[in-house]
């Protein structure tokens, strides 16, 4: 099992929602390293949200609900994924980082030009940079779901909540 941090977040004593889904993660700190407290805090919120309404299955396997552990080797973002119940390992998947790195990039490009923005434009200026980020923000969605295809199942809403884990797990600060 991957090292515990305080960058996680359980609700171990939910199972009533299902057996798909995750009712942890935890983020290998050592693998990720840690940011400036700002950007600590935003990584818990991510990873709370993914908690609080996912859908999460492995094909061929029924035994959740699951515990995801996170971390980056070798430039791939790794899922190591167990049963809640005996935290026995039930699968390691492991994605390249580069496919996503491009969503990624555009996606802070756009919050940056909409957090400028909130500042200075009009309302219709900031809701058409809003839109974009939307836009980006369920690209990298769908790229996410593609490149799990397979290996975790995941329905768009899990996606948009897991990419922007992703791209927290990428913010510096």
């Amino acid at each position: 099992m991957l090292p515990e941090s305080d960058l996680s977040t359980s609700n171990h004593d939910d199972t009533d929602k299902g057996p798909n889904r995750l009712v942890s993660v935890v983020i290998d700190e050592v693998s990720i390293g840690r940011s400036s407290p700002s950007i600590d805090h935003e990584r818990q919120v991510a990873v709370h949200d993914l908690i609080e309404e996912n859908s999460f299955a492995l094909p061929g396997h029924d035994r959740g609900p699951y515990l995801l552990n996170l971390a980056v080797v070798e430039r791939r973002l790794v899922f190591d994924v167990r049963e809640a119940a005996s935290d026995e390992p039930v699968a390691a998947h492991m994605l390249a980082l580069s496919p996503l790195r491009r969503a990624v990039k555009d996606y802070h490009l756009i919050c940056d030009s909409y957090y400028e923005a909130i500042k200075t434009a009009t309302p219709s200026q900031i809701e058409a940079i809003d839109m974009g980020r939307r836009g980006l923000h369920n690209d990298g969605s769908t790229l996410l779901m593609e490149r799990l295809d397979g290996k975790i199942e995941i329905d768009f809403e899990t996606a948009r909540r897991l990419f922007t884990l992703v791209c927290v797990l990428h913010w510096k600060g």
